[in-house]
Formats: C-alpha cells, structure tokens, sequence
C-alpha cells in the first residue's frame, strides 16, 4: 500500500499548478508559509515515507498534496542518483548544492516529468510562484536528505543509496 500525505486539500489556501503551497520548516526564503517548529512539513514526509513509495509503480491521488509527495519522491530518487558515486559527505554537499541549485522544468515546460499530473500556469505569476516554491522545497529536501544519506562520521549509508537504483512510477529523470 502507498503512503499518501496527511495533508489534506483543506489545509492550505493558496495553490499554483494544482499544487498546494503547503507550510514549511524551512530557514530558506521562499514563497512557502513558515510551520511551527514541531510540525511535520510534506518534506519530512517525502522522506520518511520514500523507501517504501519508490517501490511502486502506481500512485492514486488522492489529495493535492500527493502531488507535491510524487514530486519530492522523484527529487529524492535524483538526489540519490547523484550523490550515489560520491563517496565522502563533502563531495556529496557538493554534489546536492549544484542539484539544488540548477534551473529546472516547470509544467508546460520541456522536460517536466509529471506534465499530466499538474497543470499549466495560467499567468506568469502562478509560473513564478510555483517554480520559487518547488526552487525551495527542493533546497531543503537537499538539506534534509544529507542528515540521512551520511553518518555521523561522514560515510555513506549504504541502506539509502540502495534506493538509488529504483524507478518510481517507471518515470525515468535526466540527471
């Protein structure tokens, strides 16, 4: 059985995409609202609930925030891709930094991978307002993820990047 997100679509006010700008703990700027400290964001959810959801080919739908977790599984499964062949945490902050850091697709864009799943922009402000959400999502998901990809002392964690191989939802991403 998948794991679908405990957000639900009356949880949040404002959407771009079809996406709902969810609240996050995040101390990077962005367009997203800040959540209390002890709150479970869908970043922490990406990531607790990714080794069991890459493992599936399907995913139903059942609120707009499954999107944004489909999204994040695919980013978490890039990340690991990349971060796969560095062998020390510093190469692999590196590697993260630059993944977080490139310009990415955006629905109506080529390239995006879930073009079916989310909708166009209807202005250039809901584009600007959707790429600069996922632009921080994305940035703390990197952040967050070294936490769990690395020990303590600085070697890989073998039981994560094992996930690096696996196609979710048979959707195959350029990295």
């Amino acid at each position: 059985m998948v794991y679908h997100s405990s957000f639900k679509d009356e949880d949040c006010s404002t959407e771009a995409c079809g996406c709902p700008i969810l609240p996050l703990r995040s101390h990077i700027r962005g367009p997203a609202p800040q959540a209390n400290a002890g709150q479970i964001d869908i970043i922490d959810e990406a990531i607790n609930f990714f080794r069991a959801n890459v493992l599936f080919r399907k995913f139903e739908v059942r609120s707009a925030a499954d999107k944004l977790l489909i999204y994040l599984t695919l980013y978490i499964n890039m990340a690991l891709k990349r971060i796969e062949a560095c062998k020390i945490e510093a190469e692999g902050i590196k590697v993260i930094i630059s993944l977080g850091l490139e310009k990415f697709p955006i629905p109506g864009e080529p390239g995006f991978p879930l073009g079916g799943l989310f909708s166009l922009p209807q202005s250039k402000k809901e584009a600007d307002l959707f790429r600069n959400y996922l632009k921080q999502v994305r940035e703390e998901t990197s952040g967050r993820l070294m936490g769990r990809v690395y020990r303590p002392n600085g070697t890989p964690n073998k039981w994560w990047l094992a996930f690096a191989k696996k196609k979710f939802m048979n959707i195959m991403l350029p990295f």
